[in-house]
């Protein structure tokens, strides 16, 4: 069981990576800072968006709109902390023991 809570952490802390990454590209993309039409460019953004929207789209239809500000990724992100805070605090003593 030790192995299968260890390979879910594994997964959310990659995920929390991608958001991140995610995060980091769009703001690159919105300031013209990296070249939109370079291909390489273009598939590791498409990447990240296929990647990151379908958990991110219901976040952001359930929070209010603050104009130009997404929060959504923080707020995925504090999911992820509290799930892997619950599955090593609560989880892991009760299927360990």
């Amino acid at each position: 069981m030790l192995a299968v809570l260890r390979t879910v952490d594994l997964a959310l802390d990659i995920y929390t990576w991608i958001i991140i990454a995610s995060a980091v590209f769009s703001w690159l993309y919105a300031f013209n800072v990296v070249n939109s039409r370079n291909r390489f460019v273009a598939s590791i953004g498409e990447f990240l968006y296929k990647v990151t929207e379908p958990v991110l789209r219901p976040i952001r239809k359930i929070l209010p709109d603050l104009g130009g500000i997404d929060i959504s990724p923080i707020v995925l992100l504090l999911a992820i902390y509290f799930i892997r805070q619950f599955m090593w605090t609560t989880l892991a003593p009760v299927l360990l023991s």
